[in-house]
């Protein structure tokens, strides 16, 4: 058991706040539905390369997953700001960016076009994903989905300004295997969001929806409710469709424990192990039921060993939440 515990474990992106009455609500839905999850934030990152306007960008050394900090001295925070910068630019440019927590300067010539300066990159303002739905209380409209944070490139909690839920589907399955964590390809089946995102946590990502997700209420589980033995959990692998899925909880960590990881389990469905190899990366957020009762939410798979992974406890998530 000990050189099960001391493997890797990866984060499951790929993805609410509430209030003190929901907080004390004695059921929520464990919805399990799958989510499409958008994260904005003040920061501008390189997301791909334009293959014909791009290459002396590229030879000038910016990377994909470069955050744009200025150009010319001047502070960029949107897509906007950098057409504004470029536009007031002649000739060579300072661009300031953060790559690995590194902050570097880099001079380059945009390409002049007739639509004005381009730097032929495509950009991106914070992190799209995908991530399962662990809670929905019906009575505040609020919901709680990953049970662990959002980063940033620099591997740091991602400070979001707004965010948007999405209803989506899972389109296929990346099947992990050890060494390699797998993964739920998903697609968005609504351009309208059903909800919006206030909160991005350590222990979760949080917001309201009026639409809400479907499921029956169940009570909540506290810490020391929790016992080692037979759970469920309850996910989407393919569609749209919901499935609980047999786990076994194999150590149970003090409440303490704010790193996701309250709950050590084991995938022991066969059906979910056929179609996924165990945990992967969307399934984080994941309701896990036992005893009739809603106690945590899947959170880390183990690299070495896929069919295992980490919950946190319904009760931490809560309280980040509030």
């Amino acid at each position: 058991m000990k050189k099960l515990i001391s493997r890797a474990a990866t984060l499951l992106l790929c993805v609410v706040v509430l209030t003190q009455s929901a907080i004390a609500a004695r059921f929520l839905i464990p919805a399990g539905q799958v989510v499409g999850l958008e994260l904005h934030n003040d920061q501008v990152t390189v997301a791909a390369f334009d293959d014909s306007l791009g290459a002396d960008t590229r030879a000038a050394g910016l990377q994909v997953g470069d955050c744009i900090t200025a150009i010319d001295g001047k502070e960029i925070h949107t897509a906007t700001d950098v057409r504004k910068a470029l536009n007031s630019s002649h000739g060579t440019i300072e661009l300031t960016v953060i790559r690995n927590g590194k902050q570097l300067q880099l001079h380059l010539s945009p390409q002049i076009t007739q639509a004005g300066p381009k730097l032929g990159v495509f950009l991106k303002q914070g992190i799209t994903g995908v991530g399962t739905v662990t809670w929905y209380d019906p009575e505040s409209g609020n919901f709680g989905t990953l049970g662990h944070g959002v980063n940033n490139s620099s591997g740091e909690l991602l400070h979001m300004t707004r965010g948007s839920a999405y209803r989506a589907s899972i389109l296929s399955v990346k099947k992990g295997t050890s060494g390699n964590p797998g993964q739920l390809l998903g697609v968005l089946k609504e351009a309208d969001p059903i909800g919006t995102l206030y909160k991005n946590s350590g222990r979760g990502v949080f917001g309201t929806s009026k639409i809400g997700f479907e499921g029956e209420p169940l009570p909540v589980g506290t810490a020391d409710q929790i016992r080692t033995g037979e759970a469920f959990i309850r996910s989407v692998v393919s569609g749209d469709q919901v499935q609980e899925y047999s786990v076994e909880i194999l150590k149970v960590y003090p409440k303490a424990t704010t790193s996701g990881r309250n709950l050590l389990l084991r995938v022991t469905d066969p059906a979910l192990l056929e179609a996924t190899g165990g945990i992967v990366q969307g399934m984080s957020g994941s309701p896990i039921i036992q005893d009739g009762k809603l106690i945590g939410a899947v959170t880390h798979v183990l690299v070495n060993d896929p069919t295992t992974g980490y919950g946190i406890f319904i009760e931490n998530m809560l309280d980040a939440a509030a």
